[in-house]
Order: C-alpha cells, then sequence, then structure tokens
C-alpha cells in the first residue's frame, strides 16, 4: 500500500495494527506491505462471531425500525388521518416487510458463514 501522504505512513501502519485484524504490517518509510496469513480454524470462528453479531444488530435495527412506524400508525389513527382498517392493513404491511427483511438478513449470514467455513 503506498499512501499519498508519505508523512502519514507510521500512523497508517499504527491503526493497522491498532484494528487487530491478524495481520502484521510492515514499512520501509514509503510503501506498506501486509501478510495475510492464512485463516485459521480459530479465527475463522471468530469472523463468524462478528458476522453474527452484525446480523443480529441489524435484526434490532428493523425491528426498531417496525416499533417505530406501529407507533407513527397508531398516533395517526388515533388523530384521525386513518381509519382502523388502514391502521390494521399498513401495520400488516410492515409486519411482512419486517419479516422479509429478517429473513433475509438471516439468509446474508448463513450465506457468509458457509463462505467463512469453507476451507
Amino acid at each position: 500500500m503506498s499512501p499519498y501522504d508519505k508523512t502519514s505512513v507510521g500512523d497508517i501502519e499504527k491503526a493497522i495494527i491498532a484494528a487487530n485484524l491478524g495481520v502484521n504490517p510492515t514499512s520501509d518509510g514509503e510503501v506498506i506491505r501486509i501478510s495475510v496469513p492464512a485463516l485459521t480454524e480459530e479465527r475463522r470462528k471468530e469472523l463468524v462471531k462478528d458476522v453474527k453479531k452484525i446480523g443480529e444488530d441489524a435484526k434490532v435495527s428493523v425491528r426498531n425500525i417496525r416499533r417505530d412506524m406501529n407507533e407513527q400508525l397508531k398516533k395517526d389513527e388515533k388523530n384521525g388521518d386513518i381509519s382502523e382498517d388502514e391502521l390494521r392493513s399498513q401495520t400488516d404491511d410492515v409486519q411482512k416487510a419486517t419479516d422479509s427483511s429478517i429473513k433475509e438478513i438471516d439468509q446474508l449470514v448463513a450465506d457468509k458463514e458457509k463462505d467463512i467455513m469453507s476451507v
């Protein structure tokens, strides 16, 4: 890797080490070389764990959006902006979108886990 600003080579090297990516950068003052070792079984399991956490965070975000939408729909119904039937219909639509998104997240996590664990 050749940084545009040669004075930042040391900072970049320190940042790569601090990121704890399992790589060891070396530099000659102008170029940073990063040796990427083959993934060990232990490192693969760590990566899968990280992927699952990211997937769970994404599902929590989707559920929070669903909650916010349902609250807004209830306010709209209370204010008379939408009818009770519209509230039910739109709440069902929000739930379907939530279920679809969570299913997609689960599939992406499963695919990535399979990808990481394959040698």
